[in-house]
């Protein structure tokens, strides 16, 4: 399998005016978020509406996944959806985001551009969704087959998902966030997996990334207390080889240095009083 390379990025495309934006389109960068971590029970049930929207998205340009499909196509097919369904992609115009989704394919670990380049057989594909309606954003990602997978890459794609599920079953309200990372890279060592550590987890509601920070591996820094009613993202990106990363020219597209195929799943949740809620979740 040949490495990933950049191809031609095509225009931005369009949104209604009629469709809410968030603050920070077109700006250098969001407003800094000062407020709490513990969301109202009005502000998750909007949460429940985009974060469904961005997981309806998200499955939608997944069943559009065939060799010879460009990037760019899944991302008109998510857009397309979040417009229908009165969303605006949060990523579209996010500190100079040229794109509804990201499309990370193979070694590209995350934030990948969607592009002219046709997928290929064999490719692992990541979709990352964010739609934000209502003054909140709901955020996921999944990682898809293209054709047949190398048996390596599939159960990459399958342990990943499941290390996701581990993780949000530890979630538990008086227990440190630090927690979720402990429980990731422990089970992610079973495999001999690398687990990506420049990227995190985040706090997600008005904002869309609130400083709420989730580690994906073991380490004390953070000892935030988990409480009813936080919201954020667990997103563990494992990888094959060393997890070790650059980025590229274009400053978004991560890249194992390697070239070791990485996979990602991620959710959206709340904490419950006795556990977690999935917000995520694709419409019935």
């Amino acid at each position: 399998m040949t490495a990933i390379k950049p191809h031609p990025i095509s225009p931005r495309l369009a949104v209604p005016a009629s469709i809410e934006r968030p603050h920070y389109v077109d700006r250098p960068a969001p407003e800094r978020y000062t407020g709490s971590h513990i969301q109202t029970a009005e502000t998750i049930e909007l949460m429940r509406e985009s974060s469904r929207i961005a997981a309806g998205a998200m499955y939608e340009a997944a069943r559009a996944i065939a060799p010879g499909v460009t990037t760019d196509e899944l991302d008109a097919v998510a857009h397309a959806y979040m417009l229908d369904h009165g969303a605006y992609p949060s990523a579209l115009g996010y500190r100079g985001f040229p794109k509804s989704i990201c499309t990370s394919v193979n070694e590209v670990i995350c934030h990948g551009i969607p592009d002219a380049r046709p997928l290929e057989d064999g490719d692992l594909v990541k979709i990352d969704v964010t739609a934000y309606k209502n003054g909140v954003h709901g955020d996921n990602c999944g990682t898809f087959a293209c054709g047949e997978l190398a048996e390596d890459s599939r159960l990459l794609m399958e342990r990943t998902k499941t290390a996701l599920e581990r993780a949000i079953k530890a979630v538990k309200p008086g227990r440190q966030t630090n927690v979720i990372g402990r429980v990731i890279e422990s089970y992610a060592k079973r495999f001999g997996y690398g687990v990506v550590r420049e990227y995190t987890g985040h706090g997600v509601h008005s904002a869309f990334h609130s400083g709420l920070v989730i580690l994906h591996y073991d380490n004390n820094t953070y000892t935030d207390v988990m409480e009813p009613g936080m919201t954020f993202t667990i997103e563990p990106m494992l990888t094959l080889g060393n997890p070790s990363s650059h980025v590229w020219d274009d400053d978004w597209t991560v890249v194992t240095n390697d070239g070791s195929r990485c996979a990602q799943w991620e959710h959206t949740l709340v904490v419950t009083t006795d556990g977690a809620e999935v917000l995520t979740l694709p419409p019935a």
